[in-house]
């Protein structure tokens, strides 16, 4: 586990509002995803602030078109400084993202394939023509993603296990749909505390609206990470 692996989520509508976040979340958190209402709102000009105050950030786009485009969108993100791009685990679309990467020769920048989203159910896969378990189908892109060579794989925590055994030791794993024992699980479906997905092998969590709306965001922060320690400590003393 990262010493603090918690990435929060600036899914605000407006610069200023992720500013505050960011104020009052101080020394707690440095590693904020920027998402797609966030970049709509602000831009990369938020992209390159962050990274200005010296936080790393997750720019969740997930790029899917045609090579070409994803290509020269990835070669720009690459010049910035950010830290984890996401793409969806598409072959064409992972092998475009990862060749302009290379060619840019910018290492700090991590790929990492989207599996299948947290608010999915089997009923939405199988609008899109899959009529297997949702964990198969999580599997099938993991191991697709990890063929195509990209650095890491975004995955719900109930199937974050089942993609370490599939992804190995030195891939990242980012888990979305977090949310301590008790806390509102909004629009996501397949959910995890934050101690379960750190022990089924995740090595960063995306955690939102149970900090950024919390009336402390610093002090939530700290109570997740005493959260998975405890965890760990109650495990080590079995």
């Amino acid at each position: 586990m990262t010493p603090n692996p918690i990435i929060v989520a600036l899914d605000v509508e407006s610069a200023a509002e992720a500013r505050a976040l960011v104020r009052r979340l101080g020394p707690r958190v440095d590693f904020y995803k920027v998402g797609m209402e966030l970049y709509a709102a602000a831009g990369m000009e938020m992209v390159r602030e962050l990274l200005g105050e010296g936080k790393d950030v997750f720019l969740d786009l997930k790029f899917y078109d045609i090579p070409e485009t994803v290509q020269r969108a990835v070669a720009q993100v690459a010049r910035t400084g950010v830290r984890f791009l996401t793409v969806h685990a598409v072959g064409s679309v992972m092998r475009a993202a990862k060749q302009s990467r290379d060619r840019e020769g910018t290492v700090g920048l991590k790929l990492l394939a989207v599996t299948v989203l947290t608010s999915f159910g089997p009923e939405d896969a199988a609008e899109l023509g899959f009529h297997g378990d949702i964990p198969d189908l999580v599997a099938q892109r993991a191991r697709n993603a990890i063929e195509c060579g990209v650095d890491g794989i975004v995955a719900s925590p109930l199937e974050v296990a089942a993609v370490r055994r599939i992804a190995g030791p030195g891939a990242i794993l980012v888990t979305p749909g977090i949310r301590s024992a008790g806390s509102d699980k909004g629009d996501q479906k397949r959910v995890a505390t934050p101690f379960e997905a750190i022990r089924d092998g995740a090595d960063y969590l995306v955690m939102g609206r149970q900090i950024t709306r919390a009336a402390d965001p610093a002090a939530e922060a700290g109570r997740v990470l005493e959260e998975i320690e405890r965890g760990k400590d109650l495990v080590s003393r079995r």
